[in-house]
């Protein structure tokens, strides 16, 4: 029987909060905070790749309107059931309900989803729809750097943290060059980086922010 793609999904087992959400939120949060003092209103934010909707949520607690996207089923079923403070829909990064989002967002947010696209690029170009004037939009993905590089290699530990052994693992390794050459490609500006998890330079992800140049 020939497989494809698509047969292969995501699935949640639990609502928890994933390990990485643990350094990731307050570098989100200061992020999102200083947007809404140049906004002076309560914002709305699209979290595209939500899973199971904890991070959606733990945004939301903050005072955010935050809505969820994901495509897989047993994530969805888990972010409604759990966290009724926010909206979900099930949808496909590739192919999102137009319809029901339209271009209201004060932030669209990724978290370590980019990683995992055969086409990072359309994530990019999807959010740009979805973006108000002025809106910023905020991708976290696992940080790559020589010298972080070169202590995996020199510790033997550069099969793990590629995740080859892993179903469904990372498939796309960006450093800041290259995120940020893929984000000035696409018609993004105001392109900034901050680090986070472990110490400097042997950082777990990176968080960049950056808004559309027509914004």
């Amino acid at each position: 029987m020939e497989t494809t793609i698509s047969q292969y999904k995501y699935a949640y087992q639990d609502n928890c909060s994933g390990h990485h959400h643990t350094y990731l939120l307050d570098p989100l949060l200061n992020i999102l905070s200083q947007a809404k003092k140049i906004n002076q209103q309560k914002l709305r934010v699209l979290d595209l790749g939500c899973g199971n909707g904890s991070l959606t949520h733990l945004i939301a607690q903050q005072g955010y309107e935050v809505v969820g996207v994901e495509e897989s089923e047993s994530g969805m079923t888990l972010a409604r059931s759990s966290f009724p403070d926010c909206q979900f829909i099930q949808g496909s990064i590739y192919d999102l309900p137009y319809a029901q989002l339209g271009n209201s967002f004060d932030s669209v947010i990724s978290c370590e989803v980019i990683e995992h696209l055969f086409y990072p690029r359309e994530l990019v170009r999807a959010a740009k729809k979805y973006l108000k004037p002025n809106g910023v939009l905020i991708i976290t993905t696992p940080y790559h750097g020589y010298f972080k590089n070169l202590v995996l290699a020199l510790s033997g530990k550069m099969d793990r943290h590629f995740t080859t052994l892993w179903d469904g693992g990372h498939i796309k390794f960006f450093s800041t060059k290259t995120l940020t050459e893929l984000l000035k490609q696409e018609g993004y500006t105001n392109i900034k980086f901050t680090f986070s998890g472990r110490c400097p330079y042997l950082w777990k992800s990176m968080i960049c922010s950056s808004s559309p140049v027509n914004s």
